[in-house]
């Protein structure tokens, strides 16, 4: 079997069932469950990350975010030190971050050095070599750009947030990795950045823009963000060997300026139609850095909800009965938290992102609805603190589905 079988953590302390577990209570089974991954051979543990309190934010902010939310969307701030931790308790597992913001905390510059001083300290740490997969990207709320200096500076820039965001992007993804690469760059070698009549994707909208720029435009050109002069990070000698870099975005103008400089791979955490993930796939094969070889498909590793149910107290189908009524409470507790109410239309299209069943269902899904070289990130503890529950299907998983999952994909 080609494929690779990660494990990912969304690591939400969200409120299931009425119960909110304490941060401890999170921090533990994080753990358990990376180190019972480790030792079940799965390949990589990617842990999802975000910045500042959403319930303090929702509680005094002027635009309160996800207002049916409760808890924390993701309580890892700092991949770096948890990874370093992650592989002081295991012997052989990569950790990856899904995503790291690189706008907040300073910005890409000091991002870049904070990762290149991680991997030149990891050259002298007993897990030397093995290996980061830095997924990183904008991130989701604004508010936390907000308290970071990220912001709209202008009316216009009020009004066409929503693109500019994309500019600050491309601008903060080029800092980081030329800077990464171990580049001296100064912001006045970067090229001049506009925002597009074309980016608009309403009338109303441009005419809105238009108005606050005071003219209709053809194009406007945006600001640096950043302004410095020529400078290079030290450590100068980081190794970037044991590194694999992720962008949370198929923004191809972005996609493209980062693979000039450095092998950047992307993934997908959303369902995405087959026709979308072929062409990204095609986009990435003209583009993907030459240093990092030929693009493969396993390089943009793709999430799949997973609930299997192997107690041999049951039948295969009490089995099939029980697994689906788990994804489907995860699912309803998910849209609770994000709309406040459960439809029927979004339900149904979260339950087509997991696969659920027995273990002969799950690898047949498996089998069915994606490439043999896709690489899988399975989230088995999506909506679930019942660790217990969640080691279980990991187990399950290792020893029925995945020696099933393997005869299918044999099969001529």
């Amino acid at each position: 079997m080609s494929r690779r079988l990660d494990v990912f953590y969304g690591f939400s302390q969200i409120e299931v069932d009425g119960v909110l577990p304490s941060e401890r209570v999170m921090w533990e089974n994080l753990v358990r469950q990376v180190v019972l991954a480790d030792e079940l051979g799965f390949e990589n543990a990617w842990v999802g990350g975000a910045h500042l309190s959403l319930a303090e934010q929702q509680r005094t902010g002027r635009s309160p975010v996800l207002p049916h939310f409760r808890g924390e969307v993701c309580l890892n701030t700092d991949i770096l030190h948890l990874a370093a931790m992650l592989f002081a308790r295991t012997k052989r597992i990569g950790v990856g971050s899904a995503i790291h913001t690189i706008l907040p905390n300073g910005g890409p510059i000091a991002q870049a050095e904070a990762l290149r001083t991680f991997l030149t300290l990891q050259e002298h740490a007993p897990w030397s070599g093995r290996t980061l997969r830095f997924g990183f990207g904008s991130g989701r709320f604004d508010f936390v750009h907000e308290a970071h200096g990220i912001g709209p500076r202008s009316d216009f820039e009020r009004v066409a947030w929503p693109i500019v965001k994309g500019v600050v992007l491309r601008e903060a993804v080029e800092v980081f990795v030329r800077l990464l690469r171990g580049d001296a760059l100064a912001s006045a070698d970067l090229p001049e950045r506009f925002v597009h009549a074309s980016d608009f994707q309403s009338e109303a909208h441009l005419a809105k823009a238009a108005a606050a720029h005071g003219r209709a435009f053809d194009r406007v050109q945006v600001a640096p963000f950043w302004n410095f002069d020529r400078l290079r990070l030290v450590p100068v000698d980081a190794a970037l060997g044991a590194l694999r870099l992720y962008l949370g975005t198929t923004d191809r103008a972005i996609v493209r300026a980062a693979n000039d400089v450095l092998p950047c791979r992307v993934f997908n955490l959303s369902i995405t139609p087959a026709a979308v993930i072929d062409a990204t796939h095609a986009h990435m094969a003209e583009c993907y850095h030459a240093s990092g070889g030929a693009w493969r498909r396993g390089y943009m590793p793709r999430t799949v909800l997973v609930f299997v149910d192997a107690d041999p107290r049951r039948t295969p189908e009490g089995q099939r009965a029980a697994a689906e009524a788990r994804a489907l409470r995860a699912t309803e507790a998910w849209q609770r938290a994000m709309d406040g109410t459960v439809d029927p239309a979004k339900l149904r299209q979260g339950m087509a992102n997991a696969v659920y069943g027995n273990p002969e269902d799950v690898a047949r899904q498996l089998h069915e609805r994606f490439h043999p070289d896709d690489t899988l990130m399975l989230w088995f503890d999506f909506n679930d603190h019942d660790t217990g529950r969640v080691e279980q299907m990991m187990v399950d998983f290792e020893r029925h589905v995945t020696p099933r999952l393997r005869e299918l994909e044999a099969t001529p």
